[in-house]
């Protein structure tokens, strides 16, 4: 049966990377080979279903993740990040500092990998706290919230996005509604979460020589304005086209924007501005801006190779013709094919640890109920990342990130942490199926 299949396979997904500690890519390539076999392809079929899956994901999302991570590293260098953090907290005032901070990291976060939006604000938020004096988890828990939130619901970054291509979803309105979703999520497990916590278990010794971040001096920023403009444009891009494709699809219109608002030239213009914003204007050479490009592209090669190989686990599920009995099983079923597929990813987010995986292979598994249930590929979209963040713990890097950067117990760090991201699941569970009762 196909369904032994599929739970040999994620058994097996399981004990590679739990078990022997197995790279993601080496084990999901290993995975998708042995469903095949067991499907009744030939070893053959089955590397050559593996080669299409890892070549369609890759040339579909190859741009937006490469252009995606060269804006936020555009922004980081530049300290066009620093600009905008500075600049909402010191609007807010010091008594409105944690909202500001929130506010800081959700528009950061859009254009920031979670990895490189912690290494862009934990720095500000200790910093922020010092001076405000205040705890520092009492800002780095929303900060953190906000970052992991975005970084699971929003396009462009790079697990809503392969998601979105397995499902057929718009990455425009998968955007709107993933943004809509995060706000409640991040504010939630952020600034309402912290206030659980006495003021006292809040405090943390900052570690010290964990962080070289570059401080740069006030003639040295972007202006604010620029620097805003520059780290949402991929959004007011995307949601341009978007809007015209709801309210006016056959306007003289509707062709340039359907250009300028495709994920991948959205990104290429962002990133062309980024250059003239985040390097010619403030006087840096070609060079360096170039160099700037290259570290970003090499910190993000081995997302990419996990995400293709996820691509590959898809392609041979639907080569196996898995997707036409998953149809079967669930044509008369009346559980919520948005709750299945929150599930699944939750339970492999648990297991495995890597939320890419577990967003992934959900995805792999429940693309069918799309066509067969008629279901939103965009809140399928949304259900797959909302279980991906779920409980994170120890066999998650996110979890590792978090408990070193703040100098925490591993107690703490569950407490904190790990409750927090479980909160954005479910919250964006609730969201999804709030969203679903309108769509």
């Amino acid at each position: 049966m196909p369904i032994i299949s599929v739970t040999i396979g994620v058994a097996l997904l399981l004990i590679l990377m739990m078990g022997l500690k197995l790279n993601a890519f080496v084990a999901l390539i290993i995975v998708s080979l042995a469903v095949g076999i067991l499907e009744g392809m030939t070893p053959i079929e089955a590397v050559e279903s593996i080669e299409a899956g890892l070549g369609g994901t890759l040339g579909h999302l190859t741009m937006i993740i490469i252009f995606g991570g060269v804006l936020g590293k555009l922004m980081t260098d530049s300290g066009g990040a620093q600009r905008i953090a500075t600049t909402l907290i010191n609007a807010f005032g010091e008594k409105r500092v944690q909202l500001a901070s929130v506010i800081t990291a959700a528009i950061v976060g859009i254009a920031l990998f979670f990895e490189t939006g912690v290494v862009v604000l934990i720095p500000l938020v200790f910093t922020i706290a010092t001076a405000a004096r205040v705890p520092v988890l009492y800002l780095g828990m929303p900060v953190i919230a906000a970052l992991i939130t975005m970084h699971g619901f929003v396009p462009p970054h790079p697990g809503p996005t392969a998601v979105a291509n397995v499902f057929g979803a718009n990455i425009g309105l998968t955007m709107i509604l993933g943004i809509i979703i995060a706000i409640p999520a991040f504010i939630l497990a952020g600034p309402v979460y912290t206030r659980l916590f006495k003021k006292e278990s809040l405090e943390i010794e900052i570690p010290k020589g964990l962080f070289n971040p570059k401080k740069f001096k006030e003639e040295e920023l972007p202006k604010f304005g620029i620097s805003l403009f520059t780290a949402l444009l991929p959004v007011i891009l995307i949601g341009l086209q978007t809007i015209v494709e709801i309210f006016a699809p056959d306007s003289f219109i509707s062709p340039v924007t359907d250009f300028i608002g495709n994920a991948n030239i959205a990104l290429l213009i962002s990133v062309i501005v980024a250059i003239f914003t985040f390097g010619l204007n403030l006087g840096k050479k070609m060079p360096e801006i170039m160099q700037s490009l290259s570290e970003s592209v090499s910190g993000i090669g081995m997302i990419l190779l996990i995400i293709a190989a996820g691509g590959a686990f898809k392609q041979v599920l639907i080569d196996s013709h898995i997707d036409k009995y998953i149809s079967d099983i669930m044509a008369d079923s009346t559980l919520s094919p948005l709750l299945l597929t929150w599930l699944i990813a939750a339970i492999l987010r648990i297991a495995v640890g890597s939320a890419t995986v577990a967003g992934m292979t959900a995805a792999g598994i429940a693309a069918p109920l799309v066509a067969s249930t008629g279901a939103s590929p965009e809140l399928m979209v949304l259900a797959a990342g909302a279980g991906s963040v779920t409980f994170s713990h120890v066999n998650d890097a996110g979890f590792w990130i978090y408990k070193e950067y703040f100098n925490l117990t591993i107690g703490k760090t569950i407490k904190t942490w790990s409750v927090m991201v479980t909160i954005i699941s479910l919250v964006g569970l609730v969201g999804v199926l709030i969203l679903d009762m309108f769509m």
